[in-house]
């Protein structure tokens, strides 16, 4: 019996993190997502829930489709059935590592979504986690960076678990031996050319504790839960969704909060009016928090893909047109029948072939000979929303017409639902 065996508070992890009957396991083919993987199928046989299996081969090395390959042949010999996702985005320029990184979760969230899985796992242990921690210290991060990775989070509509956090990656690799189990080992995860590698290392060097930097984590990740509840609260009095996905401010709301708390709110409405996964840089968030806290009316300025223009005591923070117009390309449909998050900040639907794209000037001019026309009369929130709102809207395009335009009550075969991230703890709200 192995001295530290991972399994059981691996399996009281997934009992606790997993929200359904079926799991999806993404894996790389190392020890920490082979470990997870082989842990997912004993608590799927013992719950009777379905596991899924998918690995990214990124082809960046030669051998990279090979071991997709012995990944996908190991999840059939427990019995799952596995996908092998292939990423050829790279065009050999920027960050490599930050590319990938966002290809492979955007790979993985289509493929859960496809398959209609609950949540998909992740492979972090607690090294991992403190490895973290230590890398954000180095950049000088406040209390969401140095919390580190959370057990679970939503993101791009789909649910990331991640079981094994509170485990070390020794113990994993122990058991897997002691079950005759294989893995790859990443040539890549000792490269000093990386960062993370570099961090690897200096913890051993140092005589660093993981599991005093891991606690670290948790006690800020209690921190960022208060002051996210605070900054809900005041989304709750302050702010509301227009109809176009426009978001809508109270400047008293930030000039009457606590700094903190009017930045966080400020940046949780950014990501909502674009549809972005991340918050914006701090020093630009302090310059439009000051901006909007001050009197008098703002011209129409731009910071993450929004437009962002205050008169009175409103502040309105709108999609930028060209952001949307480089974020959300329209996505060709052969059949007609297409579901998912389309812009970062709808659920859209069709039921009719065609594309779909952003209303744009073209779509805009449409409505306006329909209005002409006597056939298109546009509801209370359209006409009420800014104008950038309107054109970055979800439409259906069909031979470069505009065929539907569900926000704006025009024509049919393609439904929207505003879906973009709100403060924790708060669902999408109806449009006001």
């Amino acid at each position: 019996m192995l001295l530290n065996d991972p399994a059981p508070a691996a399996l009281a992890a997934l009992d606790a993190l997993a929200p359904g009957p079926a799991l999806g396991v993404a894996v790389s083919g190392g020890g920490d997502s082979v470990a997870l993987m082989r842990l997912a199928a004993l608590w799927g046989a013992r719950r009777g829930a379905l596991v899924a299996v998918a690995t990214v081969d990124h082809g960046l090395r030669a051998a990279s489709a090979a071991e997709a390959a012995a990944v996908v042949a190991q999840a059939a010999s427990l019995g799952l059935e596995a996908t092998a996702l292939r990423w050829e985005g790279w065009d050999r320029r920027g960050n490599l590592q930050a590319q990938a990184r966002a290809a492979r979760y955007r790979l993985l969230a289509d493929w859960a979504r496809a398959r209609g899985l609950g949540a998909v796992a992740l492979g972090h242990t607690l090294d991992d986690q403190a490895e973290t921690v230590l890398l954000r210290l180095l950049r000088g991060s406040g209390v969401d960076g140095l919390a580190a990775m959370a057990p679970a989070v939503t993101r791009d509509g789909v649910r990331w678990l991640r079981p094994l956090l509170g485990l070390r990656r020794a113990d994993l690799r122990g058991w897997l031996a002691a079950q005759g189990a294989g893995w790859i080992e990443d040539p890549s995860n000792d490269d000093a050319r990386f960062q993370r590698v570099r961090a690897r290392r200096a913890m051993d060097a140092l005589g660093l504790d993981a599991a005093g930097l891991a606690q670290t984590a948790a006690r800020m990740g209690r921190a960022r839960a208060a002051l996210e509840a605070q900054t809900a609260a005041l989304w709750a009095q302050s702010a509301r969704v227009g109809a176009c996905g426009e978001v809508l401010l109270a400047r008293e709301a930030l000039r009457a909060a606590p700094p903190e708390i009017a930045l966080r709110l400020l940046a949780d409405a950014l990501r909502a009016a674009s549809g972005a996964a991340l918050r914006p840089r701090l020093e630009a968030l302090e310059a439009l928090c000051a901006a909007l806290a001050s009197p008098g009316a703002m011209a129409g300025r731009t910071l993450h893909g929004c437009v962002v223009a205050a008169r009175g005591d409103g502040a309105t923070l709108a999609r930028e047109p060209a952001a949307a117009a480089r974020g959300a390309s329209a996505r060709d449909l052969c059949d007609g029948l297409w579901d998912g998050l389309w812009d970062g900040r709808w659920r859209v639907a069709a039921q009719a072939p065609g594309a779909i794209g952003a209303l744009g000037e073209a779509g805009a001019a449409a409505l306006r000979a329909a209005a002409r026309a006597g056939t298109w009369a546009a509801p209370p929130g359209w006409r009420a929303a800014p104008w950038a709102a309107r054109l970055t809207t979800p439409c259906l395009w069909r031979d470069g017409r505009l065929g539907c335009a569900p926000i704006a009550g025009y024509g049919a075969g393609l439904e929207a639902a505003w879906a973009a991230p709100l403060p924790a703890g708060l669902s999408p709200c109806a449009f006001g």
